[in-house]
C-alpha cells in the first residue's frame, strides 16, 4: 500500500449525537433548516457548501461544491452561471444530487430530486444583493471555458472600469436553481459504525414517509 498506509489506517469513534425517528421534523426542509442552523450556531467552516452531482449525456457524474443561499418550503437555492458544465447537464437533465457534509457535528445529509431555474426576478433581487467584486466576477467569468489567468484579469479590470460610477447589471447567463427534492437521507455519526440513517420519501404533494435504514 506504500505511502497510503496512513490512510488505510485513519479510524474514527463517533459519538456526539443521536438521531431518532422521533425527533425529527415531520418535513425534511424543516428537519435541513434545523440542522443547518445547528451547524451555523457550532461556527462549521462554510456550512451551507453542499456537493452538488449533475449527469451528462453520456452517463458521466460530474461533482463539485456550490454555496445554498436559502432554503424554504419551495426547496434549496443556490447560484451559478447557467452556461457552466454544470448550468449545461441540468438544462439536459434536472436529475441531481446534492450532499452537505458537517464533520464537526458527525452529520451528512443527501438529498436526491430535480432542479428548477428560477425566474429572472428572483435571480435578479439576488445579484443586486451581492458585492460588486462577485457581480464583476460574474460578468468576467465564462464559466468552463477556457481562459489564461491574465485575460481574466483584464476582463474583470475592463469591466471594472466600465461600470465604475454605475449599477452592475446581472448577465442573462447567471440566475438562480431551486433543487426540489424527492429523497432526503440524515446521517448520524454513531458508535461501533452503528449509525443512525432517517431517510424521507416524498409520496406526493408535502407527504413524506420516515423510516431507519441499517447503517
Amino acid at each position: 500500500m506504500g505511502h497510503n498506509h496512513h490512510i488505510y489506517n485513519l479510524r474514527k469513534q463517533y459519538s456526539l449525537e443521536s438521531l431518532s425517528e422521533k425527533d425529527v421534523k415531520n418535513n425534511p426542509i424543516a428537519q435541513l433548516e434545523h440542522w443547518m442552523n445547528e451547524a451555523i450556531e457550532a461556527e462549521v467552516h462554510e456550512p451551507n457548501a453542499v456537493m452538488l452531482s449533475t449527469v451528462s449525456a453520456e452517463g458521466q457524474p460530474s461533482s463539485r461544491i456550490v454555496l445554498v443561499r436559502h432554503i424554504s418550503s419551495e426547496g434549496i437555492f443556490f447560484y451559478s452561471n447557467y452556461n457552466s458544465k454544470k448550468g449545461k447537464e441540468m438544462a439536459a437533465n434536472s436529475k441531481i444530487s446534492l450532499a452537505f457534509f458537517w464533520p464537526q457535528l458527525e452529520r451528512q445529509v443527501r438529498i436526491e430530486g430535480v432542479v428548477e431555474k428560477l425566474s429572472s426576478t428572483q435571480s435578479d433581487e439576488y445579484f443586486n444583493s451581492r458585492p460588486r467584486e462577485s457581480q464583476l466576477g460574474a460578468l468576467a467569468s465564462e464559466q468552463s471555458e477556457e481562459i489564461s489567468r491574465e485575460e481574466l484579469e483584464i476582463k474583470f479590470t475592463e469591466f471594472e472600469k466600465k461600470f465604475e460610477n454605475s449599477i452592475i447589471p446581472r448577465p442573462p447567463h447567471w440566475g438562480g436553481y431551486c433543487v426540489k427534492p424527492s429523497t432526503m437521507e440524515f446521517w448520524q455519526g454513531r458508535p461501533n459504525r452503528l449509525h443512525d440513517r432517517i431517510t424521507y420519501t416524498l409520496i406526493k404533494d408535502s407527504a413524506w414517509k420516515i423510516k431507519r435504514l441499517s447503517p
